[in-house]
């Protein structure tokens, strides 16, 4: 027999949490919840779970921190983020943490249902990629160990950043969509009306960090009507 796939859910408000973990386990997933930050961090470094869905206002302790020292001790463990606020800071800011996605409140339950889903179910291409990319003669990435230097500076990368990385340069001599890179990196089922500006965010994030400008970027740029390219040697 199959296991069941375990989810952690840390969120203060009753009502969501609860009706969360119904929506859950109706799904088939063996479910856990958390009330506040400290006790949400204590599950989720002493427990097992295949996914965290992680509120970031949280009492005791926001979302962020947690997610950070989740990070700290499990880079692979994968996390969603609820947030009020929809902001670019917010949710630029958990992504830079490492969560997988993120979920902007008030949030349909189907919407969420299909990331949770899709998180689950996600791709590995940063752990097949090869050991170093090189782009042009200023950037250099070290793919397993997700880091990097750009013109001798140290620079660093989320896996999920990594794993867009990888699918990027595997598919060099074309351009590739948003919907392949939210199919083949997130996870989500091909045509799948999901509404989410994450691979918009994670472009944006990489090209800060790899590109000299990224206003006016050589390595990671737009093809207009038809997705991103990577430009390596």
């Amino acid at each position: 027999m199959n296991r069941k796939q375990r989810i952690l859910i840390i969120e203060d408000e009753t009502a969501i949490r609860t009706g969360l973990m119904d929506v859950f386990v109706y799904h088939g997933y063996e479910v856990d919840s958390a009330a506040d930050g400290p006790e949400g961090l204590h599950k989720a470094l002493s427990g097992t779970f295949d996914l965290i869905v992680l509120d970031v206002m949280l009492p005791g302790m926001d979302g962020f921190a947690i997610c950070d020292r989740i990070r700290a001790q499990d880079r692979d463990q994968p996390i969603i983020m609820l947030t009020a606020r929809g902001s670019d800071e917010d949710i630029i800011r958990g992504l830079t943490l490492g969560a997988d996605d993120y979920v902007a409140k008030p949030f349909s339950v189907a919407q969420l249902v299909l990331r949770v889903q899709a998180v689950l179910r996600r791709t590995g291409y940063a752990n097949d990629a090869g050991d170093i990319l090189h782009l042009g003669d200023t950037v250099e990435i070290d793919t397993r160990n997700l880091c990097g230097r750009r013109q001798g500076e140290t620079i660093s990368f989320t896996r999920r950043e990594m794993a867009l990385l990888a699918y990027l340069n595997a598919h060099g001599g074309r351009a590739v969509s948003r919907e392949e890179l939210l199919h083949k990196v997130w996870g989500y089922a091909r045509h799948a009306q999901i509404e989410t500006r994450t691979v918009d965010i994670h472009i944006a994030k990489l090209r800060r960090k790899i590109e000299v400008d990224p206003g006016e970027p050589v390595y990671l740029v737009t093809v207009r009507g038809a997705g991103y390219r990577l430009l390596s040697e």
